[in-house]
C-alpha cells in the first residue's frame, strides 16, 4: 500500500525534511496498521531533524513520536484491537506519515469524545509530565512545584497532574500573553522569566518551601531554580531549550559555547545542601513497553481532561508547523492533521 510521509535523508536543517512516497507491507505478528489522522509535534523532532539528538535512528528516517488514527489492519496475535478502532500511540520515530505498522503494545484506545487531534497531543506529553512529577519527583500532597514552559503541552498537563495530587503550582513563561491560559488552567501563581526570577519565585511561594522543579531550559534558570530548592527538594530536568537553534540550521560555534558553559552541579554540594537533581529522556521508555503501559494505566486513573490544542496545520503545512513551533510563543500542543 502506497502512502506519503516526511523523511530526512541527511539531518542538519529543518529544510532537510522532504515529502516522499513509500510502500507499506502487511502488519507483522503482534502489529497493527494505523491510518494516521493527527500528529503531535515535539522538540525532539526538531533536534532530530537538525542532527542534534543522539537517539535519532540512522538516516534516512521519518521523524515523529506521537499520533492518533484508525486501525486499518490487524496482524497475527492481536486481540485487543480490531479494524476501525480509534487509537492514539507512540513510536520511536516514524510518526510523520499517513500509515504505519506498529506493535500493538504502543497504542491505546482513544477516549470517548476525544478528537484525533486531542489524542495526538496526549501520550508523549502526559508520560513526560507524569514520569517527571510522580515516578522521579515523588510528588506529595501539599508540596510546591515550579513548572518551566508552563503554557506548553507538558507544562499544562504537569499542572493538571500536580493539582490532582494536591500540590501548589507556580508556572514560568516567557510572556504575559500566556498568563490567561495559566489562570484558566488553575495555576496558583505564575511569572515571567526575567532577571528578577529568584525574587519573583520567592514571592510566589508565599512562605512555602520549593519542593520540586520541572526544568526544561538548561540555562541560568536551571541554576536559579536549583538554588531556590528547599532541603530534600528535587530538580527534574527533561530538556534543554537553550540549545534550540534560532535559525533553520544549527550555528555550531554558539552551540559549542553553550555546551562548554552548560549547567553543572557538584555532587558534594548536593550532599551538603541535601538537594537532588534527576534527569530523563523519555525515548528510553519505548524499549520498556510494559512500564509504559503501567504508567498510562496510572495516568488514566487521574481522569485528566483532554489536552489543549494550541494550533492545527494540514499535512502539507508540516514544515511550517515545525518552524512556528521552534519559534516559541505558542500555547498548548501544535498538531498536524493528516
Amino acid at each position: 500500500m502506497d502512502y506519503q510521509c516526511y523523511k530526512v535523508f541527511k539531518p542538519g536543517s529543518l529544510n532537510k525534511l522532504k515529502l516522499t512516497t513509500q510502500t507499506l507491507g502487511k502488519p507483522g505478528k503482534g502489529e497493527v496498521t494505523v491510518k494516521v489522522k493527527a500528529i503531535g509535534l515535539n522538540y525532539a523532532d526538531i533536534f532530530a531533524i537538525m542532527g542534534l539528538y543522539s537517539a535519532t535512528p540512522k538516516d534516512p528516517f521519518i521523524p515523529g513520536l506521537e499520533y492518533a488514527g484508525v486501525v486499518e489492519e490487524v496482524g497475527e496475535g492481536v486481540y485487543d484491537f480490531k479494524v476501525g478502532d480509534k487509537v492514539m500511540g507512540v513510536t520511536r520515530f516514524g510518526g510523520y506519515t499517513e500509515l504505519l505498522n506498529i506493535d500493538h503494545r504502543y497504542i491505546i484506545h482513544l477516549p470517548e469524545h476525544w478528537s484525533f487531534e486531542e489524542g495526538a497531543a496526549f501520550p508523549v506529553q502526559v508520560l513526560t509530565a507524569y514520569y517527571g512529577l510522580v515516578t522521579l519527583g515523588n510528588l506529595k500532597q501539599g508540596q510546591s512545584v515550579l513548572i518551566h514552559s508552563a503554557a506548553g503541552g507538558v507544562g499544562l498537563l504537569a499542572n493538571r497532574i500536580a493539582k490532582k495530587m494536591g500540590a501548589y503550582t507556580i508556572g514560568v513563561v516567557g510572556s504575559e500573553s500566556k498568563f490567561e491560559i495559566l489562570k484558566k488552567e488553575g495555576y496558583d501563581r505564575f511569572l515571567i522569566r526575567s532577571n528578577k526570577f529568584k525574587k519573583d519565585v520567592t514571592e510566589a511561594l508565599e512562605g512555602r518551601e520549593l519542593n520540586l522543579v520541572m526544568e526544561t531550559t538548561g540555562d541560568k534558570f536551571f541554576h536559579w531554580s536549583y538554588d531556590l530548592l528547599a532541603p530534600m527538594g528535587r530538580v527534574i530536568s527533561y530538556g534543554s531549550a537553550q540549545f534550540t537553534p534560532s535559525g533553520q540550521a544549527p550555528f555550531y560555534p554558539l552551540l559549542i559555547f553553550k555546551y562548554l558553559f552548560r549547567p553543572r552541579v557538584d555532587p558534594l554540594s548536593m550532599i551538603k545542601a541535601n538537594k537532588s537533581l534527576m534527569a530523563f529522556n523519555l525515548i528510553w521508555l519505548y524499549e520498556k513497553a510494559d512500564i509504559m503501559n503501567e504508567l498510562l494505566n496510572d495516568i488514566f486513573k487521574l481522569k485528566l481532561e483532554a489536552p489543549i490544542i494550541g494550533r492545527t496545520y494540514e499535512f502539507n503545512e508540516l514544515p511550517q508547523a515545525l518552524k512556528d513551533f521552534k519559534a516559541g510563543g505558542t500555547i498548548g500542543k501544535l498538531i498536524v492533521k493528516v
